[in-house]
């Protein structure tokens, strides 16, 4: 099954680019930090409500794209979307992107130091508003190296 796949390849995955459309087709791609794969749902945070926030709110549909580095294999994920701005839910997923955002920030430095390098920004902030994309996985596409497409409706 593809979609187990999925969730081999992104559990150690920090971003994902996620592409949304507006109502007169115009495309937008960004990347937003990956929190979770939890029942047959992908669930993201926005940090900047812009672009994908409002196509999302006008068109509640996104194509995910990962890619499996070590077999050469992209996966796109397509889905409906539901914002989440408040509620037990929501409130869950900004305590442990909260955690997340520590954790990944620390790491940046540390591994930056360790090459010699510096960074302009060490502060760790978190934004005042942020949304939580839950992705409903409906459709799975695996594209192997050799151009085959292989399709999985859930």
């Amino acid at each position: 099954m593809i979609a187990k796949k999925i969730n081999e390849i992104i559990k150690d995955d920090d971003f994902i680019a996620v592409a949304t459309c507006d109502l007169e087709g115009n495309p937008n791609v960004a990347p937003k930090l990956f929190l979770k794969v939890e029942n047959n749902h992908i669930y993201l945070i926005d940090y900047v409500i812009g672009r994908t926030f409002q196509n999302l709110v006008v068109n509640p549909k996104a194509s995910l794209s990962v890619t499996d580095k070590d077999a050469l294999t992209g996966y796109q994920i397509n889905g409906p979307v539901e914002i989440l701005s408040t509620g037990p839910t929501y409130d869950k997923f900004v305590d442990e992107v909260r955690k997340k955002e520590l954790s990944l920030s620390s790491r940046r430095i540390v591994e930056g130091v360790l090459r010699g390098e510096s960074h302009k920004n060490f502060q760790v902030s978190f934004p005042d508003k942020v949304v939580v994309f839950k992705v409903k996985i409906s459709e799975v596409v695996e594209i192997r190296s050799s151009g085959e497409l292989k399709r999985e409706k859930l």
